[in-house]
């Protein structure tokens, strides 16, 4: 019964999130395009954290391609985007602490670059490197839409 045990929990995702380096909005516009799929942009500029500099800078954007969902940033401002950083595994969960666990659990023997807490856009989010230097995002939205 190997296989029956990696059965997905419930009301958890993992995704790729692809990382660009000021061209995100017209990647997304391409694979939209190529995939026929439905996109959604959210910039700097709508968020606190908008500056002249970077307001009009992806910082998240979702591909859905049929049940599949791309995500896609322009990343964090200040900080370079190298081939490295180009992708990394987003997962969401609603359920807040089911995401702590999961953040601890990476994170132990790696680096944490986001602390797992409360953000301006309603959910519990954080980032790290685990200890094979793959790159993580874990968001959890009890209320999801």
């Amino acid at each position: 019964m190997f296989w029956a045990s990696l059965r997905p929990m419930a009301n958890t995702t993992v995704q790729p999130y692809l990382f660009f380096d000021g061209n995100c909005a017209e990647a997304v516009a391409f694979y939209a395009k190529a995939l026929g799929a439905e996109t959604r942009i959210m910039t700097f500029g709508d968020s606190p954290m908008a500056t002249e500099e970077n307001k009009d800078r992806v910082m998240h954007a979702s591909i859905n391609v049929g049940d599949a969902t791309i995500f896609a940033s322009d990343g964090m401002p200040g900080t370079p985007i190298d081939s490295g950083m180009r992708a990394h595994i987003s997962i969401g969960t609603d359920d807040v602490e089911r995401g702590r666990r999961y953040f601890e659990a990476l994170s132990a023997g790696g680096q944490v670059t986001m602390a797992y807490e409360k953000q301006f856009w309603g959910d519990t989010y954080g980032m790290l490197t685990d200890r094979f230097g793959v790159k993580w995002m874990v968001n959890a939205n009890p209320n999801p839409s």
